[in-house]
């Protein structure tokens, strides 16, 4: 059976790849990024019923917007993925550029409630539904010279469980590190090293299944794509 799936940061690396293999799965993605250019692309390279928009999902107001707008063209999704972060350029906590981390916060965090808040009450309402917030293996690990990426991602998997507390069933809500996958994000950690690992299209056809296949009985677990 078809699905209609959110999915932030849908332009990129593991979102984009994800927007292939879903569709490719006879899937509706709903999806939104900040890159206008990709987004754009997305409409003309993507069949309706999938949609595409340009959001920030750090801007509450306009995520709301989004939010209501998709509810009323598509219903309730059965899948969200929160998928849209940024990673502040490596460097000690104390030469972190303030600005910078305060941005990383509003996206990855932030966003995530606000996209959560956007959606959630509609699959309360419908009875059904999964919430898939992107964590990280520094999400449950940490590394030095990125202390905000760390702290952030930890800050997800604590904010899955809770809202895995509240949900009812059959609702859930899971906290989800992808592996470790050859992007854009991971060369500004690894540099070149980063091609010794699998490429998003690779990872995006054995995380998809896996995602569709979540339910309660992953409620609140911290689960990674397996594999990676």
């Amino acid at each position: 059976m078809a699905k209609k799936i959110v999915l932030t940061g849908c332009t990129k690396g593991l979102g984009r790849a994800l927007v292939d293999e879903f569709v490719a799965l006879g899937h509706t993605v709903i999806g939104c990024g900040r890159n206008p250019e990709a987004i754009l692309d997305l409409r003309f390279g993507v069949p309706a019923p999938s949609t595409f928009d340009v959001l920030d999902v750090a801007e509450a107001k306009k995520v709301e917007l989004w939010a209501e707008r998709m509810l009323t063209q598509h219903g309730a999704p059965d899948l969200v993925i929160n998928n849209a972060g940024l990673l502040t350029p490596p460097a000690p906590l104390w030469r972190q550029n303030a600005a910078d981390v305060a941005r990383l916060f509003q996206v990855n965090l932030s966003g995530v409630v606000h996209v959560v808040q956007g959606f959630a009450p509609a699959m309360i309402e419908r009875g059904a539904g999964v919430i898939v917030n992107l964590s990280s293996g520094w999400g449950r690990s940490v590394s030095g010279e990125f202390a905000p990426y760390c702290a952030s991602k930890w800050g997800v998997e604590g904010l899955t469980k809770a809202l895995a507390e509240e949900l009812p069933a059959p609702l859930a809500a899971v906290p989800l590190s992808p592996g470790v996958i050859d992007t854009s994000m991971l060369r500004q950690c690894y540099a070149d090293g980063a091609g010794d690992y699998p490429k998003p299209e690779a990872w995006a056809k054995a995380a998809a299944p896996f995602l569709l296949q979540l339910g309660r009985k992953d409620n609140g677990k911290s689960l990674t794509v397996p594999g990676f």
